[in-house]
């Protein structure tokens, strides 16, 4: 009995996600959509939880409609990130759309033009990523200058180390095996000057 209980109430709390999920992207302002999928979870847990002391939950004790609620935070989470943001963000679902819409495959030395000419604007790239980090505070926009805050400088230095000691060192990238991305700019070469006045 319990167990048909547990996968009610799972199932209850999908449909609530669901639900907010699909008013808060079509009806309300969405600044960030990661942090937006986060609070439509935490807001879903925290409704189906309600749930719980109403008759309905009447087969669950506190202890584990508490625990129901931790599992609930965690599947929002893995939600947010796991679909709506890696939809959002994925240059791996672009080429998979940018090759369906093209009728099915494009020129394998065409790709990186692609990348250049449609994908930044087409999914306006640099705006979307600049508003991520405006409203992560990690950056600021001064007098048309993106500068780093503190907490920018903390983060960019935390990930510099974790890509450089635990990233692969021997990652596949077209057939042959390599660390480039554990030090991008190993090799970088600055395409003209951006620094701020």
């Amino acid at each position: 009995m319990k167990t048909k209980l547990f996968v009610l109430a799972n199932a209850v709390f999908g449909i609530v996600l669901l639900t907010i999920y699909l008013a808060h992207i079509n009806f309300l302002d969405v600044n960030v959509v990661f942090y937006a999928a986060i609070a439509d979870g935490v807001l879903a847990a925290v409704v189906a939880f309600s749930l719980l002391w109403l008759p309905f939950g009447r087969g669950f004790n506190p202890f584990e409609k508490f625990q129901m609620l931790l599992i609930w935070l965690l599947l929002g989470y893995a939600f947010a990130i796991s679909v709506p943001t890696v939809i959002d963000r994925s240059l791996s679902f672009y080429i998979l759309e940018k090759l369906e819409q093209r009728g099915g495959g494009i020129r394998q030395d065409a790709m990186k033009d692609v990348f250049t000419q449609e994908y930044l604007k087409e999914h306006r790239l640099v705006d979307v990523r600049l508003t991520e980090q405006i409203e992560s505070g990690t950056i600021v926009i001064e007098n048309g200058c993106v500068k780093l805050t503190e907490k920018g400088r903390r983060l960019s230095t935390m990930s510099r180390y974790y890509r450089l000691h635990f990233l692969p060192k021997h990652r596949l990238l077209m057939g042959e095996y390599t660390d480039d991305l554990t030090n991008p700019f190993r090799n970088s070469q600055q395409a003209g000057s951006y620094a701020c006045r």
